[in-house]
């Protein structure tokens, strides 16, 4: 098969398109699934936050500890139902503001991501041989690699060059 020079010159002159957004894109779908179960599971929120509040308890406990253990610092008395309320939220705007690219909704959900993870995946408190050990471990990573894949989206968006109002040159009057 021989192609015409001039069309074989045009396809091979083009700048080859890399696909940026494929991170983005995935990252979104993964937060968006992940939205829509929270959602489901939080629906029986009820006046004293439902089943979620009565699962995170325990957790936020054991992770109070553990901060005041280690700096000393002890946290303030948390009313579930408002911690769980907001994780939603804050979940939720970041995924919708991330889903038309903004570097805001990245960082919303960077620090969802920051708080939510140490206590929601407590691998920590279980010994290495446990099961639950293993199965927490595995969503403790996911998060991280969540994580990190936010931060490649903002690096990405910080390293591509910012559009430039380009000037106008006046026209010349001609009579």
């Amino acid at each position: 098969m021989h192609l015409c020079s001039s069309t074989a010159a045009g396809i091979w002159s083009q700048p080859r398109r890399e696909s940026r957004d494929g991170v983005g894109v995935l990252v979104y779908l993964h937060l968006l699934l992940s939205f829509v179960i929270e959602l489901l599971w939080f629906s029986d929120f009820g006046v004293d936050g439902g089943p979620a509040a009565r699962a995170l308890r325990p957790k936020f406990n054991v992770f109070s500890k553990h901060v005041t253990t280690h700096t000393g610092f002890k946290l303030p008395p948390v009313e579930m139902k408002y911690l769980i309320a907001a994780s939603v939220a804050l979940k939720g705007v970041g995924s919708l503001l991330f889903a038309f690219g903004s570097t805001m909704g990245a960082y919303l959900l960077l620090l969802h991501q920051a708080l939510a993870t140490p206590i929601l995946f407590d691998f920590y408190n279980y010994d290495a041989d446990r099961k639950e050990f293993t199965q927490l471990f595995v969503k403790f990573t996911q998060s991280l690699a969540l994580f990190g894949a936010l931060l490649f989206f903002i690096g990405m968006k910080n390293s591509m060059p910012r559009r430039q109002a380009k000037k106008k040159a006046p026209k010349s009057k001609t009579n």
